[in-house]
């Protein structure tokens, strides 16, 4: 775009030169018409006419270039004025400082070489700035067809549900850890023993939501994480190309990023589809936010850790190793591409 936009400058200030210079021309000659005497006619038009000065009101004579094709009526003899001599009809100069000379239509005044050069300026420019707006245009159209406002959009959704349900499940294990303190694992004694629920009521009731949430949760934790991951370098380095007026101002390198970005977010969203990850994290982030205040003493959780208290046993272990959870759907991997995540950057796709 930058030798087009020069090319438009050009054309621009040729056409206000075009504009100058036609302010500074000569202003067209004031006229008034007179009737003319013809005294003498030739067959090309050349006259020695008489007229009545309508500033000095005096008669002057001149020659002049009449008509030759206007109507035999009007030419000596023919003309019937009682004279003998023919009519034609004129202008003369109201102007000083040649006031009351004739003057032809048609006839240089200085004023006509100013015009032919601004309307040779005028043309120039605006053959200049048609040409920089529709070759600015033209090479502006690939840029354009660069831009993926839509696929960042889904992308950065996408994104965003799998950093809820990774932080909505951390926020689960981090409440289970609170609760546990120091112990190893206190769940050991609840077999053996008589439950202490002024003791266990708030690990029961943390571990409660992991148990319900199920060992799928868990799985779209560590998906949306791994996801989560990879999509913020990809989107960071797509950025240029989330709207149109961003993708004309980036450079030549920021455009072959973002390029390249897009190419690897295009097969990671399709698999992301085909695996349903946006409905399946949104379903895991209301699994494991819903609320145990309606069983404060943990009754409800410890009735349900007594029907299955392997399952309760395996969540507790899972939190007190801080095992990572199952590795993402091999769709996913095979999108993504190898190499190593980057920096996490927070980039906002509107």
């Amino acid at each position: 775009m930058g030798v087009f936009r020069w090319v438009v400058v050009a054309g621009l200030a040729l056409l206000l030169g075009s504009f100058g210079v036609y302010e500074a021309a000569p202003d067209y000659p004031e006229l008034k018409q007179v009737d003319l005497t013809v005294l003498d006619e030739k067959p090309d038009g050349t006259c020695e006419v008489r007229w009545s000065d309508p500033v000095d009101h005096r008669f002057r004579d001149g020659t002049y270039h009449c008509d030759p094709k206007r109507s035999a009526v009007l030419k000596a003899p023919n003309y019937d004025d009682g004279s003998g001599y023919g009519w034609e009809t004129g202008f003369v100069r109201a102007e000083e400082p040649h006031r009351g000379e004739l003057f032809r239509l048609g006839q240089e005044t200085g004023r006509e070489g100013y015009v032919g050069l601004a309307d040779g300026l005028a043309g120039l420019g605006l053959l200049l700035t048609l040409v920089g707006l529709v070759g600015g245009n033209f090479r502006t159209l690939p840029r354009l067809v660069e831009a993926e406002p839509r696929l960042l959009r889904r992308a950065a959704d996408l994104r965003e549900a799998a950093d809820w349900v990774a932080r909505d499940h951390e926020r689960a294990v981090a409440a289970v850890r609170a609760a546990r303190g120091d112990a190893p694992l206190p769940l050991e004694g609840l077999l053996e023993a008589p439950p202490d629920l002024a003791r266990d009521a708030e690990l029961l009731r943390a571990l409660r939501v992991l148990v319900e949430a199920g060992p799928g949760a868990r799985e779209a934790a560590g998906t949306g994480r791994w996801l989560s991951e990879r999509l913020d370098p990809l989107l960071e380095d797509a950025a240029p190309a989330a709207r149109y007026r961003t993708i004309l101002r980036a450079g030549p390198r920021s455009r072959q990023r973002a390029a390249r970005a897009i190419g690897q977010l295009r097969p990671l969203l399709a698999a992301a589809e085909r695996e349903g990850l946006t409905a399946r994290f949104a379903q895991a982030s209301v699994d494991l936010l819903r609320s145990q205040d309606t069983d404060p003493a943990g009754l409800g959780a410890w009735t349900d850790f007594t029907t299955a208290p392997e399952t309760y046993r395996r969540v507790l272990e899972e939190t007190a190793s801080g095992a990572p959870a199952a590795a993402p759907p091999a769709a996913l991997t095979a999108g993504a591409g190898a190499g190593a995540p980057r920096r996490r950057v927070r980039v906002r796709i509107r």
